[in-house]
Formats: C-alpha cells, sequence, structure tokens
C-alpha cells in the first residue's frame, strides 16, 4: 500500500467527541484487517494465552497504531512511546510512505530505538519519564504539524488495541476472566470496550512498582505517580489517561499488582512452553498466577510482546518488513 485516505475522524486532541463504544471497536476491526494478524490463542500454564507477541512489529501495539493512522490519513506523525508503539508506528510508516518521529524517555530500550531507526523512524530522547516524553511528543506536534498519535491515550488507539478482545471473545466465548496488562492503558481500556455487554470479567494487572490505575480507581480520579523502574519497560505509565480512566473505570472488575520477581518468573514459564516474551508481555499471565481460579471458568492471559533483545536485535539486522503489512 503507497497512499494513505483522507481524514476520517480527527475531531479533537483524543480523535473524536464522547466517550467510545464497542462499535468503534468493531469499525476498528474492519479498518484494520488488512495491516494486522489474527493471533491465536495458545494452550497455556493454566490459562490459554492470546499470543499478541506474534503480531507483526512484536507488539499488539500495531493494531491501536494502524487504526488512529489509517483513521486520521496522517502523512507525518509523532509520538511518545516506551518502545513497542514507535516500532508499531515506524513499520507501518515505511509501508505507506509515511513519516514518523518518536520521542522515547529515559530508560528505554536501547533496542528498541535502534529498531524504530532501521524501519526508518526518527528518534528524540528525552530525560524524565513517560509524562515528560508524552509532553515533548505534544510540543514537537504542535511545533511541525504532524499528527500526534499517543501510544494509549486515544480513542481510535483504544479502539484499535479492543480488537485483542473481540478476537478473544470470539474464539473462546466462554472465557470467564481476561488478563490484560496496564501501563498507559490502551489495552485495557480496549478490552474493556470489547467486553461491553459480555459477562467476562476484565482484570489489569499492574507492575507493583506503578499501580496507577489502582490507586486512581481507588482515589476516584487520576492520579500522577513517579517515575518508575519496572522491568516490564513497557509499562512504565504514569497516569491514567483522559480517554482511558473513564472506560476502565466503567468496566473492569479488579486490578492486580505483581512484582518484578513474579513477571520475571512468568516469562521463564512462558519460555518453557515455547513463548518468547518480553518482561511487559509476561504480566498478565504473571497477574493470573497471582489470582489463582478465582472468578471461575476459563481464563485468557493476554500475551502482549515478544520485542525481547535477540528478536529486536534480528529484526533491526534484517530491517525488512515482515510480509502482510
Amino acid at each position: 500500500m503507497s497512499a494513505l485516505p483522507g481524514p476520517q475522524d480527527a475531531a479533537g486532541p483524543a480523535g473524536g467527541a464522547g466517550p467510545p463504544g464497542r462499535a468503534d471497536v468493531e469499525a476498528a476491526a474492519v479498518r484494520i484487517a488488512g495491516h494486522v494478524r489474527r493471533t491465536p490463542l495458545l494452550p497455556g500454564p493454566g490459562v490459554l494465552l492470546k499470543a499478541e507477541h506474534l503480531q507483526y512489529g512484536g507488539s499488539f501495539k500495531l493494531r491501536g497504531a494502524v487504526n488512529a493512522v489509517l483513521a486520521l490519513g496522517a502523512r507525518r506523525i509523532v509520538a511518545g512511546s516506551s518502545g513497542n508503539h514507535g516500532i508499531a508506528l515506524a513499520r507501518l510508516a515505511a509501508s505507506l510512505g509515511a513519516e514518523v518521529t518518536v520521542v522515547l524517555a529515559g530508560g528505554a530500550h536501547p533496542a528498541k530505538a535502534a529498531l524504530i531507526a532501521a524501519l526508518g523512524g526518527r528518534t528524540v530522547s528525552v530525560p524524565g519519564g513517560v509524562a515528560d516524553r508524552d509532553r515533548r511528543a505534544r510540543e514537537l506536534a504542535q511545533e511541525t504539524g504532524a499528527v500526534l498519535v499517543p501510544s494509549s491515550d486515544h480513542r481510535l488507539v483504544a479502539a484499535g488495541q479492543g480488537t485483542v478482545g473481540l478476537e478473544v471473545l470470539a474464539d473462546a466465548p466462554d472465557t470467564g476472566t481476561v488478563y490484560v496488562p496496564t501501563g498507559g492503558g490502551g489495552l485495557l481500556a480496549g478490552v474493556c470496550l470489547a467486553a461491553q455487554g459480555h459477562p467476562v470479567r476484565v482484570v489489569g494487572v499492574e507492575p507493583a512498582c506503578t499501580p496507577r490505575y489502582a490507586r486512581s480507581l481507588a482515589a476516584g480520579r487520576p492520579l500522577r505517580l513517579g517515575p518508575s523502574s519496572t522491568v516490564a519497560d513497557g509499562l512504565r505509565g504514569q497516569q491514567p489517561g483522559a480517554v482511558t480512566y473513564p472506560l476502565v473505570r466503567d468496566r473492569v472488575d479488579d486490578m492486580v499488582a505483581v512484582s518484578d520477581a513474579e513477571i520475571l518468573a512468568a516469562a521463564a514459564l512462558l519460555r518453557r512452553g515455547g513463548v518468547d516474551a518480553e518482561p511487559s508481555g509476561a504480566v498478565a499471565l504473571a497477574g493470573a498466577l497471582r489470582a489463582g481460579r478465582s472468578g471461575g471458568g476459563r481464563c485468557v492471559a493476554i500475551v502482549s510482546g515478544g520485542n525481547t533483545a535477540a528478536a529486536l536485535a534480528a529484526a533491526a539486522a534484517a530491517a525488512v518488513l515482515p510480509a502482510g503489512g
């Protein structure tokens, strides 16, 4: 594909007025179908695993990126990212002939930055945490006239991420609980949208050192936490978003916090089962293992990413877009 469609949904900084609903996720599924992989459910240790580590670009982030970029007709893009959102955008931009600048915060995985550059994206590093990163991304978008595509806090991004939930519920409609790794909250908000009208329990799983959603929900308002250094480098968001927070507040059933040790143990367990997940991608399984069989029924854990150091190095060395996107 060499050309982008015209803007379809560019109203407001969050990509539209009013809260998104399940219909937005269903529309996203149609829009992104030719650009993303429908990932399978794999057997795991007492749970089913939604295999987003097998997604093009190595993570679920491609779904939200495709939905936003195509709907907005974006040709110049700016985004703040911990890495995987930037990889998804750089991969997509290369296939569409668009330009992308990715702002990375201190502590971002250097191999993720290298892959963004190898795919043709421009990277900008800033000191500080995710809040500093996102502020600089907003400034760059305003200075250059580029379209800002946030990593999570955007109705189109959240709707795109919600297609993960649609696929889970279509492939395993008897799912009792779905465990969702939670950083900025785009995936959790999207799964909450997909679960509207379905009895499935939705459980968000956060690193214990940065439980921004759990604390915000307890307080009844979004709170900003300080920068964190969890091994789950993709889940270092400091506060819930304006779009994502109310979606999570109104539908999530529980939040679970897991330690870095539990995250690494879950990643090791996945590796032994042939699933090569990065730490962020193992967080949902860590939450499912911590919760045990609470809630009953079939459980699904979303393996959100597989961009391990080895996978990133191989992708950067190849510097060739895989087929299908």
